[in-house]
């Protein structure tokens, strides 16, 4: 059985890019020790859309759901939703940089990747 891959979805208005890139640079570190994690990568849109995706990849689907029920995961994001509320008094950067999200969940079928 191959990886599970997990794109989180996030609606981000043009003016809200450069917070929401901050805050994901800030959180690093925290995804890369859970057990069964193999990749992140957040993708900018560059043409015809508004939506970032927020791209993980997973041994398997149950490594995932401990992952988003893990004590580190609670963390992150109370601490995405700190930085947020502190950085709104008065510079109009509070609240979520995002107006909407899905979660899409994928099987690895296939997998190409050069060394180089």
């Amino acid at each position: 059985m191959g990886s599970v891959v997990k794109f989180n979805v996030l609606t981000v208005p043009e003016d809200s890019r450069a917070t929401l890139e901050e805050r994901f640079a800030n959180r690093a570190g925290l995804v890369e020790g859970q057990p069964g994690f193999e990749e992140f990568q957040l993708l900018r849109p560059v043409e015809g859309t508004d939506r970032y995706l927020v791209y993980t990849r997973w041994r398997s689907e149950e490594d995932f759901r401990n992952w988003v029920e893990s004590r580190a995961f609670q963390q992150g994001h109370a601490k995405a939703a700190a930085e947020a509320e502190q950085a709104g008094h008065g510079h109009g950067r509070g609240g979520p940089a995002a107006t909407d999200s899905e979660l899409w969940g994928y099987e690895v079928v296939q997998h190409v990747k050069t060394d180089g």
